[in-house]
């Protein structure tokens, strides 16, 4: 079983080998207890006809870093298995071009784990998530560094907190840029907005990057992947599973 623990979400899935067998998104919250979680996975699992005892492995990563107790104890508990915390330490297969590793949040390694393992590199891995984060592969799979920005629905939350008037708004792209309503107008400035600052950031990097930019692949992944993609000039590919092919690449280096 792999779990990967959001600020805004929490991602699951199990497998069998290498083929991904089940999947779940559940909302992150940090006060749940580790019982708690033990029995919404139960229920998770019965309703998809999986049972405790069928998970032989764990392996979790997580940026809320007030949630690694309970879910290890949840884990010890109700599956009978100490899971493998990715963090310190943890065997990844790359190097990691940064001034402080131990800085580097986890959902970011493992997502440059599963797209190396799958899409080998030069890579952009986008991740549309509560912060967005540009991270980029070399050639050889190392990390080479990235871009951290505010998520989409962080930047409708601050228009909708800081403003008066102007409503809380579902996000979906108008059918046109020149709106005649405020919530359209408000809907096409962040989603627009929020993709000119992918396909600009994407630009940079490969700007940046200079000779063989024209080779690097963007793979974008998270909850609001689809939508972006739709608008974006830069993206190449959507991956969903990204992050949870990652944990089970970097279980099995470390098992």
């Amino acid at each position: 079983m792999v779990i990967d623990i959001g600020n805004s979400n929490i991602v699951m899935g199990t497998y069998r080998g290498k083929t991904l067998d089940k999947h779940w998104r559940i909302s992150t919250d940090r006060q749940k207890t580790g019982d708690e979680y033990g029995m919404l996975i139960n229920d998770l699992f019965r309703y998809q006809g999986v049972t405790l005892t069928d998970i032989n492995n764990i392996i979790i990563s997580t940026v809320v870093p007030p949630l690694i107790v309970p879910f290890a104890k949840m884990c010890e508990r109700y599956f009978k298995v100490k899971p493998l915390i990715v963090g310190p330490g943890i065997k990844t297969g790359i190097k990691l071009n940064y001034e402080n590793p131990r800085a580097i949040g986890a959902d970011r390694i493992v997502n440059v784990v599963g797209a190396f393992e799958q899409y080998g590199g030069p890579l952009i891995v986008v991740d549309i998530g509560t912060a967005t984060t540009f991270d980029v592969v070399a050639s050889n799979g190392d990390f080479m560094g990235g871009v951290i920005a505010p998520g989409i629905m962080a930047s409708a939350d601050a228009l909708f907190n800081s403003t008066a008037k102007l409503p809380r708004i579902e996000l979906i792209p108008p059918k046109k840029i020149i709106c005649h309503n405020t919530v359209q107008g408000m809907q096409a400035g962040i989603i627009y907005g929020y993709v000119g600052q992918i396909d600009t950031i994407v630009g940079k990097i490969k700007d940046e990057f200079g000779e063989g930019s024209e080779s690097i692949k963007v793979i974008a992944t998270g909850g609001l992947a689809k939508m972006i993609f739709k608008e974006s000039k830069t993206i190449d590919k959507i991956d969903h599973f990204l992050t949870l092919t990652g944990l089970r690449v970097l279980f099995e280096r470390n098992a």
